[in-house]
């Protein structure tokens, strides 16, 4: 039995460049169209707010003298790519979707309206969400964490490329410690990094708990959508 009746799954640009990390893959596609069909099929209603990081980078933007709101607009274009060609591969195994954008792009994608999200996850449709929150300064994660608030979302799945929380950075320290859970405040107040601290501050007031878990191994996704430990929990307090 499922865990959580509606979820939302963030997606990061990455996860959808493969091992480069740029660009679009398709095996990488395959397997995030895959992660989101066993979601589906399990019964749970499920949105998904995808990235730009495999097509624009906040750090490149800079160095390119190309102003922070420019950039964060481009980025926010850039969503539309992912969402697109992940609806694509979604479609492609046989489910429904439909590309909601908080951006006006009305030759590809409706308009983001909450209710309209609503019923369309009623109705069994994986509601892909691009465009951020459609202003600048505003990240994904805090998108995500604004969209599983609107939609009354019980949990954010935030698929990354570790398996879950640690005290350091595991890719540069072999000692860092993962945690199986830990608090809002004590996320925000070691500078942890999995979401901003907006995000942070928005799920643990609304009390969205976010379950962080590596997108490279197969089933993971479902994993923690029907509750299995996984990954580590951020929530309470």
């Amino acid at each position: 039995m499922a865990a959580y009746k509606r979820i939302l799954l963030k997606l990061s640009g990455e996860a959808l460049g493969g091992e480069s990390a740029r660009g679009l893959d398709k095996a990488a596609l395959q397997m995030a169209a895959g992660e989101i069909r066993d979601v589906c099929s399990a019964g749970i209603e499920l949105a998904v707010v995808v990235g730009a990081g495999n097509f624009v980078r906040g750090a490149e933007s800079a160095a390119l003298g190309i102003e922070r709101a420019t950039a964060d607009y481009m980025g926010m274009a850039a969503t539309l790519l992912n969402a697109l060609a992940l609806q694509s591969a979604v479609e492609a195994m046989g489910y429904s979707t439909r590309v909601l954008t908080a951006i006006k792009a009305d030759e590809m994608a409706e308009p983001y309206i909450r209710r309209r999200a609503m019923r369309h996850m009623e109705k069994g449709r994986v509601v892909i969400l691009a465009g951020g929150t459609g202003n600048p300064y505003c990240t994904t994660d805090t998108a995500a964490a604004l969209r599983a608030i609107e939609l009354d979302c019980k949990a954010i799945l935030k698929a990354t490329k570790v398996d879950g929380v640690y005290t350091n950075d595991p890719l540069t320290n072999p000692n860092a410690l993962r945690y199986d859970s830990i608090s809002y405040s004590q996320a925000i107040r070691e500078n942890l990094r999995i979401m901003d601290s907006t995000a942070f501050t928005m799920c643990q007031e609304n009390r969205v708990p976010i379950i962080v878990y590596s997108m490279k191994i197969p089933g993971n996704t479902i994993k923690a959508a029907i509750g299995q430990t996984i990954g580590t929990t951020v929530a309470g307090g």
